[in-house]
């Protein structure tokens, strides 16, 4: 059975989320309008793409990110390398992480963190075991977490995949799990940190 998660330190973890997060979007509004900009100018539709997940408790909130697909498109949730529906803005911001720039405003508005478990969409999160779900559901979800770092080429895994929404289901999301489970039962703060620069180190690199 597993362990109740320790006491993490949410109010050091909440001042740190709000020390990055509030002076990141107004250092990088200019960065944040450009792309909107782009986004629009690209194809037609919102710049920003709205999404529940479930997050803290099983609360439901909406996830924004900036829009990388076209608006008209066939509602399957998940996206291997090579999807038609990816616009060509879209590849970009999604090859460099910046369409995940905008949950920085679920970071301040407190639906999310800077670093945890990655939010699901409801239909994927009522897939967890039980128990799984309470140790995940116990932390506010993150922009980043080690799972984001092990699996930044999910698309890539994806379109190998005879049926890609089977293999997300039915492979990666019970990976992905035990690897929430685990970061909850041993998250630090310095973890965390560590967390941040190894995320921007991957980005780089890649």
């Amino acid at each position: 059975m597993m362990s109740t998660p320790a006491a993490p330190p949410d109010r050091a973890k909440r001042l740190l989320d709000l020390a990055v997060a509030v002076p990141a979007l107004v250092v990088l509004s200019p960065v944040l309008l450009a792309i909107a900009v782009a986004v629009r100018v690209d194809s037609r539709g919102p710049a920003l793409f709205r999404q529940e997940r479930v997050g803290l408790g099983g609360e439901v909130f909406r996830l924004h990110k900036f829009r990388s697909m076209r608006a008209s498109h066939d509602g399957a949730l998940v996206s291997p390398t090579g999807d038609s529906r990816v616009t060509r803005v879209g590849q970009f911001l999604r090859r460099t992480k910046l369409d995940e720039l905008p949950q920085l405003i679920d970071v301040a508005t407190g639906h999310m963190s800077l670093v945890g478990p990655r939010p699901e969409v409801p239909r994927y999160a009522a897939l967890w075991d039980p128990e799984q779900a309470r140790v995940i559901l116990s932390v506010r979800p993150g922009i980043t977490d080690p799972v984001s770092i092990a699996f930044r080429h999910e698309s890539d895994l994806l379109a190998a995949a005879e049926d890609p929404e089977a293999h997300y289901r039915d492979v990666l999301l019970p990976q992905k799990a035990a690897m929430y489970v685990d970061y909850v039962e041993h998250r630090t703060l310095p973890g965390d940190l560590r967390i941040l620069l190894q995320t921007v180190a991957a980005v780089v690199r890649d």
